[in-house]
């Protein structure tokens, strides 16, 4: 008889048998900042997650350096906004100044920025608005303005969300030829329109005023259309890969990390973190151990990055072993 059972007796043998490991290496803990002076919001729906002004973020950026998080992904919410998001672009806005702060004051944090325009337009969509749709083409102009002002504040790498068709080639392009050849670049490759997302737009102020985003982010019924967007920011220069949402998109993450020879980045979105949170503070589960389980399934999946609001949750578990 086969006594696959043999190999899980103690908590040693498990340990060294143990096929995929979550690290605080793995992870990436998203912020976001608002313009204006003493904010230290909490987002109801994300309890524990709040919004900082720069004057206030300090106390969160020590204990992210304690953790050893490697990394952050800045979300900025600016004190004004307008059709095209120009904001997005202005060299003292306030995620270049977010950008100089944490680089400044924090060093050794790598530094992301979230390049998209839904949280800096009056609109709330992902671009300029022509005929009630997002323009692809006319976005990709402000898109390229964007990454370069992130650029010059002193990014580490830029992470586009906006699922814009062409907008890795005119990233890299537009950081070609101003100097940031070195600049890497994180794609939201694959962002399905999806559910999940509710309560980040409580957090980013970035619920759109009319309609949705279903024609520029991918149907959640589609898999092999992920290959395919993967495959257009693969050749036009992405650095790493994202699937977005993560939990519900365990397939295509394994998709990714069978046909890329990239890393393999996830987004464990709030909405994901939400329900976890909700259903522990209702006594309904163990509410570290479904954290950790759902984490380690991405890893299982084939995520080498994990951006989740869960970081420092996870680093303090990790921290105790």
């Amino acid at each position: 008889m086969n006594r696959t059972r043999r190999l899980r007796k103690t908590e040693n043998i498990r340990r060294l048998v143990r096929e995929n490991k979550l690290t605080i290496d793995d992870l990436i803990y998203p912020l976001f900042i608002e313009e204006g002076e003493n904010i230290e919001t909490e987002i109801v729906s994300m309890p524990g997650i709040k919004r900082f002004s720069l004057d206030r973020i300090s106390k969160e950026l020590d204990e992210v350096v304690e953790l050893d998080i490697p990394a952050v992904l800045l979300f900025g919410i600016p004190s004004k906004k307008d059709d095209t998001g120009s904001e997005t672009w202005n060299d003292n806005g306030i995620m270049q100044q977010a950008i100089r702060f944490i680089k400044k004051n924090y060093p050794s944090l790598y530094v992301i920025t979230d390049v998209c325009f839904c949280e800096y337009t009056s609109h709330g969509h992902c671009g300029i608005i022509h005929d009630n749709d997002v323009d692809n083409d006319a976005t990709l102009v402000n898109i390229a303005k964007q990454v370069i002002s992130h650029a010059k504040a002193g990014v580490d790498m830029v992470a586009p969300s906006g699922m814009m068709d062409g907008m890795i080639q005119a990233i890299r392009e537009a950081l070609d030829n101003t100097g940031f050849s070195n600049l890497p670049v994180m794609s939201y490759a694959v962002k399905y329109s999806s559910a999940f997302y509710g309560p980040f737009r409580d957090a980013a102020d970035s619920a759109p005023t009319f309609g949705d985003r279903r024609t520029y982010q991918m149907d959640p019924s589609n898999r092999d259309e992920g290959l395919r967007e993967a495959t257009f920011d693969d050749e036009e220069g992405a650095d790493i890969l994202m699937v977005k949402p993560a939990l519900a998109y365990l397939d295509i993450i394994r998709d990714l990390k069978n046909n890329f020879d990239r890393p393999i980045a996830c987004y464990n979105v709030s909405g994901e973190y939400a329900m976890i949170k909700a259903a522990a503070a209702k006594g309904w589960i163990d509410g570290d151990r479904v954290m950790m389980e759902s984490l380690l399934s991405m890893k299982r999946a084939g995520a080498d990055i994990i951006i989740t609001y869960f970081a420092k949750e996870v680093a303090k578990i990790l921290q105790k072993k």
